[in-house]
């Protein structure tokens, strides 16, 4: 297993100081004064912290001087811990946040100011946008949405080393829970030893994973059951662990008892399509063509009568509402270019069985972070 160090805050005050850099170069660019920062992704990657989103919060970042903190009192703790940032405002549960964000605006004099906010946020909800523009009648809103995922697409070399411990894991804790999935063993007993080899590998969150079988295995984002595994039985397992808030993912398929020809088949023939995929991932690719590699593959092989899902999307820091990260996504339509150090989930499913893995954008071609060999296991 990787060994990495679990120092606070996860990345050097260095690279920290880099991603505000940047961050400012934009905020010039669009003539905005101060940035409202809320979504947790966001307030991670530039703060070093990570709320648990019950009340607002928000980072108040503006062209110099060190950006503040606006925080639930009992989450300064945490603040204190992981975060490179030293100044804080804590607010009491007892107390309007919306309201305490702007007046603090206001002090700080930019009530008058082009304010930046992220329309796409989950905690910006409307009545807090409204509110917002409400309290600070003088200010000039500007939408800031989706900038910050952008910036956010080309790893650095520390996150991909996270990346690679998360990978690790998914490949370990997928093993142990394909020795103990037989026939007679309940589906849950199978869960419970993959995620305990994942909290004691390192990962750092709750949700690790997804296992459906039988009937249900083409169900890829299917609850946990209550099945007894049977012979012939598929059974489907996604792993989903994250390091230090990074999340790698990989997919595969195991069936109770000796596998059918024809399922035999079907694995080996979406096991070579996605290969060929794999190699097309470098830097300049156009996604449309690297898509379209899957796509039309497993529809001319007779593999599924129709495929309208996507074929791979970003991963990378991920937090809060939001189950996975479109902001890069692979369809037949999708018009960008691939770059260096873009990591990405890339899946495909057929005939109830699904591989997928975590893949690294090279001048080679797409690096497998996750390493589990690609067959379907029995």
């Amino acid at each position: 297993m990787t060994q990495l160090p679990l120092s606070s805050p996860p990345f050097p005050v260095e690279e920290y100081r880099s991603r505000l850099t940047a961050l400012r170069v934009v905020m010039a660019e669009r003539q905005v004064d101060l940035l409202i920062v809320d979504q947790l992704e966001h307030l991670q990657y530039f703060g070093g912290y990570c709320c648990t989103g019950a009340t607002y919060h928000a980072l108040l970042i503006t062209l110099d001087g060190e950006p503040l903190a606006v925080i639930r009192a009992l989450d300064v703790p945490v603040f204190s811990e992981m975060s490179w940032l030293t100044d804080c405002l804590a607010i009491g549960d007892s107390d309007n946040p919306i309201k305490v964000v702007a007046e603090t605006i206001v002090a700080r004099g930019h009530g008058a100011s082009a304010i930046g906010v992220e329309r796409d946020s989950h905690f910006l909800t409307v009545n807090r946008a409204l509110e917002l523009q409400t309290l600070l009648p003088d200010a000039s809103i500007v939408d800031f949405s989706g900038i910050m995922w952008e910036m956010r697409q080309v790893k650095s070399p520390l996150e991909i080393a996270y990346l690679e411990v998360a990978a690790e894991i998914c490949d370990r804790a997928t093993a142990v829970g394909f020795d103990a999935a037989r026939a007679g063993v309940n589906e849950r007993e199978v869960f419970a030893a993959m995620t305990a080899e994942a909290l004691r590998l390192g990962a750092d969150n709750g949700y690790l994973g997804v296992l459906v079988s039988g009937p249900r295995s083409a169900a890829l984002h299917g609850e946990l059951g209550h099945r007894t595994l049977a012979e012939g039985d598929i059974l489907h397992v996604e792993m989903v662990p994250k390091f230090r808030g990074y999340g790698s993912r990989m997919m595969r398929p195991k069936s109770i008892g000796e596998p059918t020809n024809e399922q035999m088949q079907i694995a080996e023939t979406m096991i070579r399509i996605q290969d060929e995929q794999f190699r097309a991932m470098k830097p300049g690719a156009e996604s449309k063509k690297v898509d379209h590699i899957l796509r039309e593959g497993i529809l001319a092989a007779g593999l599924r009568d129709s495929y309208t899902n996507v074929t791979g999307y970003t991963l990378g820091l991920l937090s809060g509402p939001r189950g996975s990260d479109f902001t890069r996504v692979f369809l037949a339509d999708s018009d960008w270019q691939l770059q260096k150090n873009q990591v990405f989930h890339m899946y495909t499913w057929a005939g109830g069985m699904a591989f997928s893995e975590t893949i690294v954008v090279t001048p080679e071609g797409g690096k497998r972070l996750t390493k589990m060999e690609r067959k379907l296991c029995h």
